[in-house]
């Protein structure tokens, strides 16, 4: 059975409870999240607690219809659409929109997904707060009552994990706030909240079961490997790499987690439950909803093609034999431009000339009948590229009402950033660890490239770098890793292109300069330093000026 990402059996009764527990707040910080419930009598029951605890778990996340902007940090745009913000992916809504502004050159603090990600952030955050202030009131057997308190310990945690890389200095709130002191909350230290989910992921971990402990019917409920995997993520962001190794070290000793080897199906109904799911936000078509494939079809397939990958991704997938794509290469084929290519590239990109749906995907600048050429405008590709992981082209009912989960962590992220950590701290290096990481990865059944033998520092961080982009492609990872290694600045900067169509009629170029591959010219990308660190929402500190930056 499909869950709440926590699966607490449901109904009809069930799914309005939600609804109302999960009603935004005007003001973050300071209502009660269960306002609709009399406090007084809503503690009496575990089937109450259980939907308190479904109620924290699904915050604000969007159902049954389509997010402009970030509904949470494990909604599909939330996620995903951070993407738009890196050298993978661009918004098909221009060059205004949010995400492509927080890479341009133009970041302020009055980016509306800003006040998006803090108050669906800090709403997430009053209702754990009101949930472990309240829980021990329910007559609940203490086992399974400090399994919900470690859940909810955890979704906290990660809330400021988030709260902690992008923003840095916040308010560290723990407990439910009046009006008044959420107007004149005060903001902790970076150092004093990476403190905090430290604390709280090890605490929770303590009391969460393993994964493969965890029974079908709570399928999306957290696990002790997801909290090992946001305190790993925690401590490679802070260049702690001895602890981070360590942490990952333990998911990978556990066994309970597998490189699975179908990658397709790991973005699809078909196979979203595979034991590599770490941790994902799950749906349920008709009751619990996304609309992931109406925003990321292709406009063919009455898609809103949001979502247009990028030729710096396209040119990083390697050719089968593991050498580096390159353009003057006599593999390279314009027509087919997934030939002889790393499987991954057909897997997670359409390009011109696929078949999705049974369905011909055409973007060519010259195609005029087509729904999907390029340079038409409306809902149709910006770059001459289309996403293909996460499209589920199985599915045939409604766009808007979709009900496949979307992955936060995968037990390939898990391997990838162990080797990441080894290297970093400075580690010996050896052909075992590549075969029991990188390699692991690489030489999945529907994958099956050359295995990696460098173990120079140097030559291994560019090669696992290029490694984890690729393999993580599209899937909201990228934007973080550039901001913790502090590289936005270098990466970000510069001319963005699309696909390739050498012959073309219409084109589009950066003035007058001549793309010497026929490349169509997309957009340009002004990273700032600055811009590794957010500014807190100004509509916030309007209201309390103690948070200005």
């Amino acid at each position: 059975m499909k869950n709440l990402n926590y699966n607490i059996k449901h109904s009809f009764t069930l799914l309005v409870a939600i609804l109302l527990l999960a009603q935004g707040c005007k003001k973050a910080l300071e209502k009660s999240p269960l306002d609709k419930f009399d406090s007084a009598n809503f503690w009496t029951s575990e089937s109450n607690t259980q939907l308190a605890l479904t109620g924290v778990y699904r915050g604000n996340i969007k159902i049954n219809g389509t997010e402009v902007l970030a509904s949470d940090w494990w909604s599909y745009a939330g996620l995903l659409f951070t993407e738009f913000s890196t050298d993978n992916a661009y918004d098909r809504r221009g060059d205004n929109s949010s995400y492509n502004k927080l890479s341009n050159g133009t970041l302020t603090a009055n980016l509306d997904v800003f006040k998006s990600y803090w108050s669906s952030s800090y709403a997430k955050v009053a209702r754990a707060n009101y949930f472990l202030e309240n829980v021990d009131k329910a007559p609940i057997d203490p086992t399974r009552k400090k399994r919900y308190i470690a859940e909810v310990r955890f979704i906290r945690a990660c809330q400021y994990f988030y709260t902690a890389q992008y923003w840095g200095a916040a308010p560290l709130v723990t407990k439910t706030l009046t009006a008044q002191e959420a107007n004149t909350v005060t903001k902790a230290s970076k150092a004093e909240i990476v403190k905090f989910v430290i604390d709280e992921l090890k605490a929770a971990i303590a009391d969460l079961p393993r994964h493969k402990d965890i029974p079908k019917a709570e399928l999306g409920r957290a696990s002790r490997q997801a909290a090992l995997a946001f305190l790993g993520r925690l401590y490679l962001a802070e260049q702690k790499y001895s602890d981070a190794a360590a942490a990952y070290k333990e998911i990978i000793d556990y066994g309970d987690n597998i490189i699975d080897p179908d990658y397709a199906g790991l973005f699809q109904t078909s196979n979203e439950n595979s034991n590599e799911i770490i941790f994902s936000t799950q749906f349920i078509e008709n009751l619990s909803a996304n609309a992931m494939n109406q925003h990321f079809f292709p406009a063919v397939a009455a898609g809103w093609h949001i979502f247009c990958p990028l030729g710096s991704i396209v040119e990083t997938y390697e050719f089968k034999d593991g050498t580096p794509f390159s353009y003057t290469d006599p593999r390279y084929n314009a027509a087919d431009i997934g030939k002889d290519r790393d499987p991954r590239l057909k897997y997670s990109v359409l390009y011109n000339l696929n078949t999705f749906k049974n369905l011909k995907y055409v973007t060519h600048p010259d195609s005029a009948t087509s729904p999907d050429q390029l340079g038409a405008g409306k809902q149709t590709t910006q770059t001459g590229y289309g996403l293909k992981k996460f499209c589920d082209e199985s599915f045939s009912g409604s766009l808007t009402n979709y009900g496949g989960n979307l992955p936060i962590i995968r037990y390939a992220e898990v391997l990838l950033s162990y080797l990441e950590a080894k290297l970093e701290a400075g580690d010996p290096i050896d052909q075992i660890l590549l075969d029991a990481t990188i390699n692991k990865v690489r030489s999945r059944a529907t994958v099956n490239l050359p295995p990696v033998t460098v173990t120079n520092t140097t030559d291994l961080r560019t090669k696992l770098r290029r490694e984890r982009r690729v393999e993580l492609a599209f899937e909201g990872i990228r934007y973080w890793d550039l901001i913790r290694w502090k590289i936005g600045n270098t990466v970000l900067n510069g001319d963005f292109y699309g696909a390739p169509f050498p012959g073309a009629v219409k084109t589009r170029k950066k003035g007058n300069i001549t793309d010497p591959y026929s490349r169509w010219y997309v957009t340009s990308k002004a990273f700032r330093v600055t811009d590794h660190v957010w500014p807190i929402p100004q509509s916030e500190v309007n209201i309390n000026p103690g948070l200005a930056n």
